[in-house]
């Protein structure tokens, strides 16, 4: 398998949710790419899978969800393969035993979770609970621990760095929370930090802090980010590649500029259209995305998205499951209208161009 600079790609993942009342396919054939360095953001409504792809990917679910399929290719830590010359390794995810994982979640790839007060244990102290990450993945003592967490504590912006190491979950403000989550997913220096919503909880301020913070350190560590959020802005800020997500299938992907200027899914053009913007007249309504998203236990068939599309073709939308098709630009789309059966080119009404 040919890595290259990527460093996870998620093929045809499904991670399915077994209740008594039916089979929820929170996520149902995902494919993703990220490469060193660069920022993925995901986008899409609540409810399409985003936060459970990402918790997928670091193995982190538990039943009743389950993952029934897919890859979930990740570099596994030099020297922990066999490899004799010390190169990293691919591994699947999916497939490899308990150990593995362990050695790639927290070393080889991070995650800052959506709501830090309640992701963080509140009976032990901030660095406690950031040493333990490194004392798990590095040869090193509790004193060098200690002093790494320090350290990181005050790159990440707390204050007075050496009296809050021992402060509890409960003593800090939500900011400082989300910057010890960030300090603990750095701890060892992972090729790739998953950020799901991060700013979510966060006034305007902070979450421009935060977002600021995260791109001093992308570019300090090289990592890669793949960004989980819901607001196209800071999408269009922070991100180089996007995808978007609908029902746990990611419906277009590609460059951030190109998609938000010229977007192919008709989804992607009505999330576009509903974003308010500077200079509409006052009393103007804004052109929210029509319907709903479909109860779990009642997903259309065919397209995801029919039930919703200003674009809809009755006899294919509703019966045909479309494929993530490559366009001439690099771009991909998972729709009907671009299968060649529908016109060369073909884009759905409506489609507007945008800047990012």
């Amino acid at each position: 398998m040919a890595t290259g600079e990527t460093i996870l790609r998620v093929k045809g993942l499904k991670t399915h949710i077994f209740l008594e009342d039916g089979v929820v396919r929170a996520v149902d054939g995902a494919d993703l790419e990220i490469r060193r360095g660069e920022t993925l953001a995901v986008v899409g409504e609540s409810g399409c899978g985003k936060s459970m792809m990402a918790r997928s990917i670091l193995r982190l679910v538990d039943r009743p969800a389950q993952i029934v399929d897919g890859e979930i290719w990740v570099r596994r830590p030099p020297g922990k393969g066999g490899n004799s010359d010390g190169a990293a390794e691919m591994v699947d995810l999916v497939r490899a035993d308990r150990r593995v994982v362990r050695e790639v979640r927290g070393k080889r790839i991070a995650m800052v979770f959506q709501e830090p007060m309640t992701s963080l244990s509140p009976m032990h102290t901030i660095g406690d609970q950031i040493a333990e990450v490194i004392l798990l993945h590095e040869q090193v003592t509790k004193q060098a621990a200690r002093r790494r967490t320090i350290e990181l504590l005050g790159r990440v912006g707390i204050p007075a760095p050496k009296v809050r190491v021992d402060s509890y979950p409960f003593q800090l403000s939500g900011g400082m929370l989300q910057r010890a989550m960030i300090a603990m997913a750095l701890s060892c220096n992972p090729e790739l930090l998953i950020a799901d919503e991060p700013t979510t909880a966060l006034d305007v301020t902070t979450q421009a802090q935060i977002l600021q913070l995260l791109r001093t350190l992308q570019k300090e560590y090289g990592m890669a980010v793949m960004l989980i959020t819901h607001d196209l802005g800071v999408a269009a800020q922070m991100a180089d590649q996007v995808a978007v997500m609908y029902l746990g299938v990611v419906v277009e992907r590609g460059d951030i500029v190109s998609t938000f200027r010229s977007p192919l899914h008709p989804y992607t053009q009505a999330l576009l259209r509903s974003v308010p913007k500077l200079g509409l007249s006052a009393g103007a309504r804004l052109a929210p995305v029509r319907g709903m998203v479909p109860h779990p236990y009642q997903r259309p068939s065919g397209c995801p998205f029919h039930t919703r599309c200003d674009s809809f073709m009755a006899g294919k939308c509703d019966l045909t499951v479309p494929e993530l098709l490559r366009q001439d630009d690099g771009r991909e789309v998972r729709c009907l209208l671009y299968d060649g059966t529908a016109g060369a080119g073909a884009v759905a009404p409506g489609a507007e161009g945008r800047n990012a």
